[in-house]
């Protein structure tokens, strides 16, 4: 916030009971919309990161065996000698950004600012069930991200067997390099990152059931509420059961059981374990893996709920069936698991099952798809920035599905399982969808996060050239794994029958590599606007829904007097009984005009 900015708020100091200090307002705040940014700052930190250790691995594999100074620089001598990447860093690269963008981005960064932001703004609530609560989550988040990011400074290198830590790879510290102290680092990492999420959950939870403002019914909630609400549900349905894996796996490391080590032979030596089965972490691992696609997918696809409605100046389309599409989701997420073990000498019998219900989940998510679209059709589309984001996700979403009906296929996914086709596919309809929702939030919510507007132009550069790179890079990778090239190999110039797609994966990195670089325009548009930007106006969309009536500068409390009433639901644009073409949740009802009520 800017020096002007914080005299608005000083006659607002006499709603809090006490003056707040530095650290008790921007560090251990237990405010819900501070709270909100401290997220969305770490999760942009950490996808920095993230999008940086992609970016090495992708110079890696289009010119491999190069020597890059770059690599010298970031990597040291020990993992790129002579600028010229090693194998165990490259694998240690592919895990650690699988692991921050899937948790620490797509799942904290989303999830944590946007349920924190928007939960009590649009349910009408003072804050959260419990802000001490709330706080402890982001903090437990901090931690284990800092953990996280720490293990990549210790000397045996940080855990290298992929972002699924399959053992005995992982569980084995003597089997490679990044099975010692950094998978250690990871598993405790995880298993606070784990502790951080439930609490926030459970706070979500309750906060949507107990604390809704006077009028506000369950049909009366946004879409976003509904979305963040059954999000934090499957949160803590499923994580659970990959903090019992992360344990298992701990004392399988470090205490000498074998719940997932069998009889093992290492450089010829027998080793001592016996009766466990890595079959089982795979079970583990994956109950909660695939909710995790859609704790991931289901809170963008909310926001993009809001934007769409929002900036087509039209109700949502099919809003009952939009909470239903929601709600089916969330329970097909969790009994679709094996879909990601079709290789694992599973039954061919319960591989069939597993086919069929992941097929049967297209149902709800294509609602969504052609709900979204319904809903843009003969609109009076207000192309902004988050709207382009939000078009661009229903667009990612459509496509990364369409080659889930592959892969969610038994028979055809034998065929390209671990290629580079299950890397498109999973990029498109959950990291880029998921990115764009993040994005398009940013862009739609930053006014009333920070009081101030993002540069317009900025974003349209923005969109465009990241919209045109997602496609660049993720595209062409679907040819490559149909023509079999395996995944997570830091050089295929081993395998002749690969040499003539070297020149796709060199185009792939040229496409990552600017969309990488154009992060760079969101980052400055980002941080010069919280300062420099234009002064928000209350509600500069348009917008019915309740957080647009809490006044610019931020109170503790959100509303300075009493909290507003809800009279009808948050999608009554352009309804033709009233002059205005929104009409803000806010506003009573005229007589008769329950019947026009969806």
């Amino acid at each position: 916030m800017s020096a002007e900015g914080h005299d608005h708020g000083h006659d607002h100091e006499h709603v809090h009971h006490h003056k707040d200090t530095f650290i008790t307002k921007y560090i251990f705040s237990i405010d819900h919309k501070m709270i909100a940014k401290q997220y969305l700052l770490t999760g942009i930190v950490m996808g920095i990161i993230g999008v940086g250790m992609s970016m090495l691995f992708r110079m890696q594999l289009a010119w491999p065996e190069e020597s890059f100074k770059i690599f010298n620089i970031l990597l040291g001598d020990k993992w790129a000698p002579n600028g010229v990447m090693t194998n165990d860093i490259y694998l240690s690269l592919v895990t650690i950004h699988g692991t921050i963008m899937v948790f620490f981005v797509l799942t904290a960064a989303l999830s944590g600012t946007f349920s924190n932001l928007l939960i009590p703004l649009q349910i009408g609530a003072r804050d959260m069930a419990s802000g001490f609560m709330n706080m402890i989550s982001y903090w437990l988040f901090f931690l284990s991200s800092v953990i996280m990011i720490s293990s990549l400074f210790i000397e045996s290198g940080p855990a290298n067997s992929g972002w699924t830590i399959y053992p005995p790879l992982s569980a084995l510290p003597q089997a490679i390099s990044g099975s010692g102290l950094g998978m250690t680092l990871w598993l405790i990492s995880m298993a606070i990152f784990i502790a951080s999420s439930l609490m926030g959950s459970l706070n979500y939870i309750v906060t949507v059931i107990n604390l809704r403002t006077k009028g506000m019914s369950m049909t009366r909630l946004p879409l976003t509420i509904w979305a963040f609400f059954v999000t934090a549900i499957i949160g803590v349905v499923s994580f659970p059961v990959l903090l019992s894996a992360a344990l298992l796996l701990i004392f399988d490391r470090s205490f000498g059981t074998s719940f997932f080590l069998s009889d093992i032979y290492i450089a010829g030596e027998v080793l001592h374990y016996q009766g466990g089965s890595p079959v089982l972490f795979e079970h583990l691992f994956w109950f909660l893996g695939h909710p995790e696609v859609y704790i991931v997918i289901l809170p963008a696809l909310g926001i993009t709920s809001e934007i769409i409605a929002t900036n087509s100046r039209k109700p949502i389309f099919g809003y009952r069936a939009m909470i239903m599409s929601i709600i089916a989701i969330a329970f097909l997420s969790t009994i679709v698991w094996g879909h990601h073990m079709f290789i694992s000498g599973m039954n061919p019998f319960l591989g069939s099952v597993f086919t069929f219900t992941t097929l049967l989940i297209a149902i709800p998510s294509a609602v969504k798809a052609f709900n979204y679209i319904t809903t843009l059709w003969k609109g009076n589309l207000q192309l902004n920035p988050a709207m382009l984001f939000s078009i661009g996700l229903v667009s990612t979403f459509i496509t990364g599905g369409l080659t889930g009906i592959i892969l969610g296929d038994s028979t055809l996914d034998i065929n390209v399982h671990d290629t580079y086709f299950v890397v498109a596919h999973f990029h498109l309809v959950m990291g880029i969808s998921a990115l764009y929702g993040m994005f398009a939030g940013i862009y739609h919510w930053f006014p009333k996060m920070f009081g101030r507007m993002l540069n317009k132009n900025l974003g349209y550069v923005h969109f465009w050239v990241t919209a045109i790179c997602a496609y660049g890079v993720f595209f062409p990778m679907h040819f490559i794994g149909l023509a079999g090239l395996p995944r997570r190999y830091y050089t295929n110039t081993n395998f002749p029958l690969f040499d003539d797609l070297q020149n796709v994966n060199v185009l792939i990195t040229t496409f990552a590599l600017i969309g990488g670089v154009f992060q760079l325009v969101f980052l400055y548009n980002f941080f010069s606007s919280i300062f420099y930007g234009k002064k928000a106006v209350q509600n500069p969309w348009k917008s019915n829904t309740l957080e647009w009536t809490t006044p610019v500068e931020h109170i503790h409390g959100n509303w300075p007097g009493e909290i507003p009433e809800v009279h009808r639901w948050p999608y009554d644009y352009s309804n033709p009984g009233h002059e205005e073409d929104f009409v803000p949740q806010t506003v009573p009802m005229k007589p008769g005009e329950e019947i026009l009520h969806h």
